[in-house]
């Protein structure tokens, strides 16, 4: 199975408790996703964030209604969380959160590792560019909540 990555970061201005804090609180996942992907978590609230964690969604992609699992595999507060799908549209799904602490701000970092059905072209073209705009959004919402230092765009390393 052909995987691809996608890497995306963003400088907070805010300390990394604070961020962390967000982050835990899975209900905010709504606000960092765009409307266009009408998503919506079905597992009952409030979700104690933590290793072994499940939580189900409900989501369209291009117009096509989706269910989603994820479960949460490693859970590091402040520092860090993965969360792995184990029910969704993708072969493979990790998603990796980091919160570097720098100079009283916080780094916000993304990594993702992913596998699409239908090999690479369908990769490449259709849900790649999705992701980067999901993402671009996710780094927009971020830095209007809690201020923004500086962006990189999917893949880009920052400073």
């Amino acid at each position: 199975m052909r995987t691809e990555r996608l890497t995306s970061e963003v400088v907070l201005a805010a300390p990394r408790d604070e961020v962390f804090a967000f982050f835990s609180d899975a209900a905010n996942l709504e606000a960092l996703t765009p409307d266009l992907l009408e998503f919506r978590i079905l597992t009952r609230e409030p979700i104690e964030m933590r290793r072994g964690a499940r939580i189900d969604y409900r989501l369209r992609v291009r117009g096509v209604p989706l269910r989603w699992r994820s479960e949460i595999t490693h859970w590091l507060p402040p520092w860090r969380f993965v969360d792995r799908q184990t029910l969704g549209p993708y072969r493979l799904w990790i998603h990796e959160h980091e919160f570097e602490e720098r100079d009283g701000a916080t780094v916000c970092r993304d990594r993702v590792t992913w596998s699409a059905p239908g090999g690479p072209l369908v990769a490449r073209r259709l849900v790649a560019p999705d992701l980067e705009r999901i993402f671009a959004y996710r780094r927009g919402e971020l830095a209007r909540r809690f201020g923004e230092i500086s962006r990189g765009a999917p893949g880009e390393s920052l400073p």
